[in-house]
């Protein structure tokens, strides 16, 4: 399946303000090849990595969010169609791809291949089938080939880009996912798919060319994840996450009770109060860098997006 650019139809105009500042994490993330947003399902992760997709762009980088889900969430932050595996021009500069885990494994061996005949053996054939069910980290590290493709050119029929933020699969902790190069490349000796992943396994480990960025909400489970997650990079990749996004913190308001207040406002208050607490934990036991970004009263949608955008904005300095 080649890449195919779809132009973007008739949209809304917005503003092109950045806010990015000369030593912001934003300006340091602008000069990586790869951004891997990760973390736990349900915190917001797919609205981050638009976010940081549309300030890139802004920023003057070419900019693609991959998305690996086959719901198609992006799509609707960016105000365009769904991608059908297509890069989608979203907004100048800045382009969408959904693609499914196993699309990903096919097309690589289409652009390895070459030959669409041998090609299309290769994917009927029942031992093939066998081989990629079996080998889910297959699957994994296929996805960061296919950005380590795209971000380099080496993708037929997709834009110049400067900077690919991958969308990744809920996987729990993530470190399957960043790890997977380097495990196939181990497994696989020779041939064109392990010259592929330990270019892949060197990109995961050059923090020069990528970075990690991890999403949580200031709840137990995902906080309690999400240092999980910086303590298994430290293990295995050796490498810290570069940005820790703390999504949909409610408001904060008079820190004591008022007379006559109403239920609503009782629950506010103690559900701030457990979001403090587990800020709290994230600040005691993450030195990197942090964004807080608000819960916002918007749907999915680019509304979502233009707010978080400048939230982030805000606090990058």
């Amino acid at each position: 399946m080649p890449a195919v650019v779809k132009q973007r139809i008739s949209r809304r105009p917005r503003p092109l303000a950045t806010g990015l500042g000369e030593k912001g994490v934003l300006t340091q993330l602008a000069g990586r090849r790869l951004l891997v947003v990760t973390g736990k399902g349900g915190v917001g992760k797919s609205a981050v990595a638009a976010t940081l997709g549309t300030l890139l762009a802004r920023a003057g980088r070419r900019a693609l969010v991959l998305e690996v889900d086959p719901r198609e969430n992006v799509h609707q932050m960016l105000d365009v169609p769904p991608s059908g595996g297509d890069i989608v021009e979203a907004a100048e500069r800045l382009f969408l791809q959904n693609l499914q885990p196993r699309q990903v494994v096919d097309q690589l061996v289409r652009d390895r291949v070459r030959i669409e005949l041998i090609a299309r053996r290769i994917l009927a054939s029942p031992l093939y089938h066998n081989f990629v069910e079996g080998a889910p980290v297959l699957e994994e590290a296929a996805i960061l080939g296919h950005c380590l493709l795209l971000a380099e050119g080496r993708s037929r029929g997709a834009p110049p880009l400067d900077v690919v933020v991958l969308d990744a699969p809920a996987t729990g902790h993530g470190v399957s996912l960043l790890s997977a190069p380097s495990l196939v490349s181990a497994a696989i000796a020779a041939g064109p798919l392990a010259e592929l992943t330990g270019e892949v396994a060197e990109l995961i480990g050059d923090t020069e060319r990528s970075a990690v960025v991890v999403v949580t909400q200031a709840e137990e489970m995902p906080v309690t994840e999400a240092l999980e997650l910086r303590t298994e990079l430290a293990a295995r990749l050796d490498r810290s996450p570069e940005l820790l996004v703390v999504n949909q913190l409610l408001p904060g308001g008079p820190p004591r009770p008022r007379a006559g207040e109403s239920a609503a406002a009782k629950l506010w208050r103690r559900r701030r109060r457990l979001q403090d607490h587990e800020v709290g934990r994230l600040a005691a036991a993450w030195p990197g860098r942090r964004w807080e970004l608000p819960l916002l009263p918007f749907d999915r949608g680019p509304e979502l997006i233009e707010a978080l955008a400048a939230a982030a904005a805000g606090q990058d300095a």
